[in-house]
């Protein structure tokens, strides 16, 4: 579901932030809220600029589909892993 949290969009999954999105002037961003869930994926961001906690892109350059697929649900398993 659509929410907020630490004071940004994001979608809630089990009640618990899922993905939070932010827009500076010069780059996006999207926040899976867990370090783990962008370690998983790392070797495949090569060209885009991380964080701890965050995936940073461009229009131009937006990060792929099924990369940010595996974040999610990487990031679902962490909130609820019976699922």
């Amino acid at each position: 579901e659509e929410g907020e949290s630490y004071g940004m969009p994001a979608f809630i999954y089990e009640g618990r932030p899922l993905l939070g999105f932010r827009a500076a002037n010069k780059h996006l961003s999207v926040f899976p809220f867990s370090p783990d869930a962008i370690e998983a994926v790392r070797d495949r961001l090569e060209s885009f600029e991380l964080s701890k906690g965050t995936i940073r892109f461009t229009p131009e350059q937006p990060v792929p589909d099924e990369v940010l697929a595996d974040v999610i649900r990487a990031r679902m398993r962490e909130i609820a892993p019976s699922r």
